[in-house]
């Protein structure tokens, strides 16, 4: 990085040249970071929302158990490995594969996306802030802001949210290592304190209030459709799709000494996606048993109503804690599409759209959709750069296509993406396949497409150079 942008960016993030060796960091900082991460606000979110879908006990528990490992292999196995031999950020790596033109096109798409899902951290946080003030939230239902003490929470939230994100990925370490082992046992709290107010009073009883009273498997709720053990499995699975198999967290394992580091991942998925989510589920059944009326989803007032005050303030810390890393990758998305801009201020204006998405309730009410989607839409990219990276070499292809031929397009890449998500929309829409299930054979699909339009296009090249040496 020249001297220019030493002067004008606050801190160095490498975001177009690989992570010197000084600035990696060990194990301890990535099982802090994904505790802070997936220990958050919208575990209060997407707990609730498995009771609301009408899963049974035995399918929410072992569907998460399943879900989630398959979640930690993917990470360890597939993103880790390649993270830390090239140390590139996701963004960089996509340029010299794809061509500038195309990874714009992508950059965009994923920048949106992240920026989106801050959007519904920010909301969540905002509950615990709109208990606290009592200004009147957003039901399950609700698509506008509901008034403007709600807009006015939105903007504090995510102010604070966004200079945090500004000032990059150790910043956000350090944030996440001291409030993830409070988030842990705040989170423990709240299911345990659930379970007693519905009625347990030994661990031997947990099954039976769990089958007849919290995770019943009768019908959805209404407008909600019916979930299985599936459903949960590809849900925990694939709800972190983009992160993984999607290949966005290369941004933060370029920092990794080891590979194996992928298996902090653990940390997040079994503490947060298994324990923080029936935590959340418990807390909602305790409000549907109080109130069968109130189906509202909204965590601040789970939270309160588990552990007062300090559960209010637990949601806020949780939702930040998710937000600063996601607001992090979209920073880095947008600044890499104006490579010569400060990812300090760029991560400033995202956390300002982010801010102002928050206030629309709609995405954080629909976030199951939404994740799945965000999933599909980008995890063709993380295809190709996993058979790029393992494949090409051993089929004697020609990896980082735009950067070795200096082209800004690289059409195998950009039929192969834009082509499975196309496929994958149609099948969703036309009732073929669920948008929770769409995605593994996407996967699949994208790699079959990248492989064989990169063989003809390659060896067209080399056609075409062969015959240009035999004419001279």
């Amino acid at each position: 990085m020249d001297t220019s942008d030493k002067r004008t960016e606050p801190i160095i993030e490498y975001e177009r040249q690989p992570v010197p060796e000084k600035s990696l960091l060990g194990f301890k900082s990535f099982v802090w970071q994904y505790a802070g991460e997936h220990i958050a606000g919208t575990e209060l979110m997407i707990g609730p929302l498995f009771v609301v879908h009408g899963v049974s006990a035995k399918d929410v528990i072992f569907g998460l158990i399943v879900g989630n490992l398959l979640a930690v292999l993917s990470w360890t196995f597939m993103t880790a490995p390649i993270a830390t031999r090239m140390r590139l950020t996701l963004y960089y790596q996509l340029e010299k594969i794809c061509g500038r033109k195309l990874v714009t096109l992508y950059d965009l798409a994923n920048g949106a996306m992240f920026t989106l899902l801050a959007g519904a951290m920010i909301t969540v946080s905002t509950t615990s802030l709109g208990a606290i003030f009592g200004v009147k939230m957003p039901g399950l239902y609700d698509r506008l802001p509901s008034g403007i003490g709600w807009i006015l929470c939105i903007i504090v939230v995510g102010f604070l949210f966004s200079i945090v994100a500004a000032y990059g990925y150790k910043t956000l370490a350090r944030f996440a290592a001291i409030a993830a082992p409070w988030m842990i046992v705040m989170f423990l709290a709240f299911g345990i304190i659930g379970l007693k107010n519905l009625g347990m009073n030994s661990w031997g009883e947990f099954w039976k209030i769990a089958e007849t009273t919290i995770w019943k498997g009768g019908d959805p709720l209404p407008g909600q459709s019916k979930f299985t053990f599936w459903h949960v499995m590809f849900f925990a699975w694939f709800c972190n799709m983009a992160w993984h198999i999607g290949m966005a967290d290369l941004s933060l394992f370029r920092y990794a000494k080891k590979s194996w580091y992928g298996i902090a991942s653990a940390a997040g998925m079994y503490i947060g996606h298994f324990m923080a989510w029936i935590s959340a589920g418990i807390l909602y059944a305790l409000q549907l048993k109080e109130n069968p009326m109130n189906v509202d989803v909204l965590p601040g007032p789970l939270a309160q109503r588990a552990c007062g005050l300090v559960g209010l303030i637990c949601v806020i810390v949780a939702g930040w804690t998710t937000a600063n890393p996601t607001l992090y990758r979209a920073g880095l998305a947008f600044q890499a599409i104006f490579p010569r801009s400060s990812r300090f201020k760029v991560t400033l204006v995202v956390g300002a759209i982010a801010t102002i998405a928050g206030m629309f309730p709609g995405i954080v009410m629909k976030l199951l959709d939404f994740v799945a989607l965000w999933g599909m839409i980008l995890m063709p990219m993380g295809a190709v750069i996993f058979i790029d990276f393992w494949l090409f070499p051993k089929l004697k292809l020609r990896q980082n296509f735009a950067e070795f031929f200096g082209t800004s397009f690289n059409p195998a890449a950009g039929v192969a993406w834009l082509g499975t998500v196309a496929i994958c929309s149609t099948l969703v829409l036309n009732g073929t396949i669920e948008i929770f299930f769409v995605s593994l054979p996407g996967w699949f699909l994208t790699g079959l497409i990248y492989i064989v339009i990169s063989y003809l296009i390659q060896n067209r090249i080399k056609l075409d150079t062969i015959n240009q040496k035999t004419a001279a």
